[in-house]
């Protein structure tokens, strides 16, 4: 199960309140649950990362595993527990809805190293970004063209000199070439297209499956699998989960310490189901983790980049964190920002931001 952070007290580390002094004769802010997730300070370091929080006065911390591979699991297992923090999460795993066999084993070979790296970390938390649709060229690119033809059940024979390759799922040569019916390519243009790289059913299933493959090993290592459904912006290239209702679907054949959710409410604030999958997943022990940041306009060139400090935006941080409480959850409380501004500003200006944020808006409903 989750840590239970809300009855260590305060939990602060030396120098704790240099960034968060009260003043004199009230009580300091209760930093004890929440954690910096490392997205939100992307320029720093894992070791400024980690002397950051401290300064701020947090109890954890939420690597990515590329700041995490920087030194190299056991190393930063070191620098965070030298420094007194724990391990919130792990970011993160997934990205398993390819339809190439190859490309599949590659996905669940990575996902293993990534249950091993938790486990070294001395956190159970993998939070599981699951993947888009394989027509996604990148996260954030274009789409693949169509192939040149994949004829739909009953259809026409394609013509001798189509590119199909009659393996469904697998990528076509006229894929790869940028081949396409809609812009020229050999296969008539009135001939019926039908590509399994948009099979967003298929892809949903896929990554089903695959949980199923890791579950054993992340079990044997005592690591969960976090599901983290995205907002729907992100189905075509990030996640075809967009929903809680639909990762806790995906988790509940699993016992709830192998696979669990995140409540992110960059992702999920906007869900007129919200209140009642919180409730679902609390009931079921699945929440792994809360991430808070929020919904601000306009949108960046790059939606992934729009997320801002609490308080700044749409989310009504009050009602969902409520939710989250009622829900039975007493773990901690992260901060993920993707925002070239707020990487821009000084580390601890954001952290100082961050803490005072999360004591306006997101402590007193805890």
């Amino acid at each position: 199960m989750t840590t239970d952070v809300a009855a260590e007290g305060t939990g602060v580390v030396q120098d704790a309140h240099d960034a968060q002094a009260a003043p004199t004769g009230t009580t300091p802010a209760d930093l004890s649950r929440l954690s910096l997730n490392t997205a939100t300070t992307k320029r720093w370091t894992l070791r400024e990362a980690v002397d950051g929080a401290v300064r701020a006065g947090l109890s954890s911390i939420g690597p990515w595993r590329d700041r995490v591979q920087e030194v190299g699991a056991a190393e930063a297992a070191r620098i965070i527990e030298g420094a007194g923090l724990r391990v919130s999460s792990l970011c993160r795993g997934g990205f398993l809805t390819t339809d190439d066999d190859a490309a599949a084993q590659a996905a669940l070979d990575d996902n293993r190293r990534a249950i091993v790296e938790a486990a070294t970390l001395g956190t159970r938390e993998l939070v599981m970004v699951v993947g888009g649709l394989p027509a996604a060229s990148a996260p954030g690119g274009p789409a693949l063209p169509y192939p040149a033809h994949v004829p739909l059940p009953g259809a026409a024979t394609a013509r001798a000199g189509s590119a199909h390759s009659g393996q469904p799922g697998a990528p076509t040569a006229a894929r790869a070439a940028g081949g396409s019916s809609r812009s020229g390519g050999d296969a008539r243009t009135d001939d019926p297209v039908d590509d399994p790289a948009r099979d967003l059913v298929a892809a949903r299933q896929r990554v089903a499956d695959r949980i199923g493959e890791l579950a054993p090993f992340a079990a044997g290592h005592g690591v969960r699998l976090v599901l983290e459904p995205l907002h729907p912006i992100f189905t075509a290239d990030r996640a075809v989960i967009s929903t809680l209702g639909q990762a806790l679907d995906i988790a509940e054949p699993f016992p709830a310490e192998v696979v669990g959710v995140v409540v992110d409410t960059y992702h999920v604030w906007w869900d007129p189901d919200l209140q009642r999958q919180i409730a679902r997943a609390g009931a079921g022990g699945r929440i792994a983790g809360y991430q808070v940041c929020d919904w601000i306009l306009p949108l960046a060139s790059d939606p992934l980049l729009s997320r801002g400090h609490v308080g700044d935006g749409y989310v009504d941080f009050a009602t969902i964190t409520r939710w989250v409480r009622d829900a039975g959850y007493t773990g901690d409380v992260e901060v993920e920002i993707f925002n070239e501004d707020v990487w821009s500003a000084p580390g601890d200006e954001t952290l100082a931001t961050m803490a005072d944020r999360y004591v306006r808006h997101v402590l007193p409903h805890l």
